[in-house]
């Protein structure tokens, strides 16, 4: 079994604590009156009829550029996204900003976006600031480093440069669990790092499994070498006590594309190997 599959088999485990009770249509143009019955002036949108979408981009296999998307972005939070936006009848636009606005909560102060949607993992401190939708992802963290190198686990980290996510679930474990000895150094995304990483800067990447995953398919060079079970949830996220009406609508649909299989074929479109 590939540590992909494991990923996978985590994912379904839990998709019974994840299912939700959906309303039933009532028949009404979606377009005009989304499924639970209320009007869109009650989401309190930044631009009528659209759904702004806050990202940090790229961040594959969740949210990268694609210029055939109906939004220009696709992956698995985006094509997610787009299905509930097209089920309570709203047009979805995509920003890209930075990670920790958007998790701390900035943005949605700033009236900047409506919803967040990049793989952001639910977590007590981030709910100080933060709604959440039901969750919609389980998560592993991982370890990734040169597939001919001497680094086998996190403890073979002593000494050595790991790089993180700053503001990511994946900078607070490696600083709760890495070796006093190793450095851990912070950069603003997964580009940045897998550079960083490239040129030798520094010696492994600690981060979502599904995105250490896809640079280890793109370059053989790296592996991942460990894993860990963390008990992560994404989930999409709105600014607090701010649109209620939007965060229950968002709910029905997650329970509707379960219900119907929609999220079946997204999930194994972006997770699923041979």
């Amino acid at each position: 079994m590939t540590l992909l599959h494991i990923s996978r088999s985590i994912a379904v485990a839990a998709a019974g604590v994840l299912l939700l009770s959906a309303c039933g249509d009532d028949g009404d143009d979606a377009d005009t009156t989304p499924q639970n019955g209320a009007d869109t002036a009650d989401y309190n949108l930044v631009e009528d009829g659209v759904l702004t979408v806050c990202s940090e981009v790229p961040y594959p296999p969740f949210e990268f550029e694609d210029s055939d998307a109906p939004s220009g972005y696709s992956g698995f939070d985006m094509d997610l996204m787009q299905a509930i936006a097209d089920g309570i009848g709203l047009e979805m636009r995509v920003q890209a900003v930075g990670f920790d606005p958007l998790q701390s909560g900035t943005v949605f102060a700033a009236n900047q976006c409506d919803v967040g949607a990049s793989a952001m993992t639910i977590t007590d401190e981030r709910k100080e600031n933060l709604d959440f939708s039901d969750p919609y992802y389980d998560s592993l963290q991982s370890l990734l480093a040169a597939a001919d190198g001497d680094i086998n686990s996190i403890d073979d980290l002593d000494g050595r440069a790991v790089g993180v996510q700053q503001a990511t679930t994946g900078q607070s474990y490696a600083e709760g669990n890495a070796p006093e000895g190793a450095s851990i150094q912070s950069f603003p995304g997964d580009p940045e790092l897998w550079a960083a990483l490239q040129a030798g800067n520094i010696d492994a990447i600690l981060q979502d499994f599904p995105v250490n995953y896809e640079h280890q398919e793109a370059d053989d060079g790296y592996v991942i070498v460990e894993t860990y079970e963390t008990d992560e949830q994404y989930g999409f996220a709105l600014g607090k006590d701010e649109r209620p009406a939007l965060l229950a609508a968002i709910n029905e649909q997650l329970a509707e594309l379960r219900d119907d299989g929609t999220y079946d074929e997204v999930y194994a479109e972006y997770f699923s190997v041979d």
